[in-house]
C-alpha cells in the first residue's frame, strides 16, 4: 500500500526537487525556485518517504488573486488521484490565506481535469515577453 504524506511549504531542495522536475517537465527546477518559493503564498510537496513525487506551488499577487502553477506528479505515480490531491491542498491554502480568486493556466489537453477540480473558463490574455 502507497503511503504519501502532503507538506505545505517544504521548501525542497534543487537536488530533490530536481528528479521530479526532470521526470514530469523534461527540464530541471529553474535555479532561481528557491528564491520564487520565499515569495510565493505556499506550495505543496507530496512524499513518498524522503522522495519528492508531487508538487505545486500557488503564487499570489500580494492581494486577493492566488496563482496555480507548476502543478506536477511523476510520471511513475500519474492516475492515482495525487495530481487532484495537490490541486484540492492548494485551494484550501490559498483560502486559507485570504485569496479571494484563484487562477490557473493550462494547456488545452488539461481542461478536463482542472474542471473536474472545479475551475470554470475564462477569458484571458497574453503577451511572450521573449521570443525563444
Amino acid at each position: 500500500m502507497l503511503i504519501l504524506e502532503y507538506k505545505i511549504n517544504p521548501h525542497p531542495s534543487s537536488a530533490d526537487l530536481n528528479p521530479l522536475w526532470s521526470a514530469a517537465w523534461g527540464a530541471p527546477a529553474p535555479a532561481s525556485l528557491a528564491d520564487m518559493l520565499s515569495r510565493s503564498l505556499g506550495h505543496i510537496g507530496v512524499y513518498d518517504g524522503d522522495i519528492i513525487i508531487g508538487f505545486v506551488n500557488v503564487a499570489w499577487d500580494g492581494g486577493t488573486h492566488a496563482f496555480i502553477l507548476d502543478t506536477c506528479v511523476h510520471p511513475d505515480y500519474r492516475r492515482l488521484g495525487i495530481a487532484t490531491r495537490l490541486v484540492e491542498k492548494a485551494i484550501a491554502l490559498a483560502r486559507q490565506k485570504g485569496a479571494r480568486w484563484l487562477h490557473v493556466d493550462f494547456e488545452p489537453h488539461l481542461e478536463p481535469f482542472y474542471r473536474k477540480c472545479g475551475f470554470r473558463p475564462t477569458a484571458a490574455g497574453l503577451i511572450a515577453l521573449q521570443s525563444n
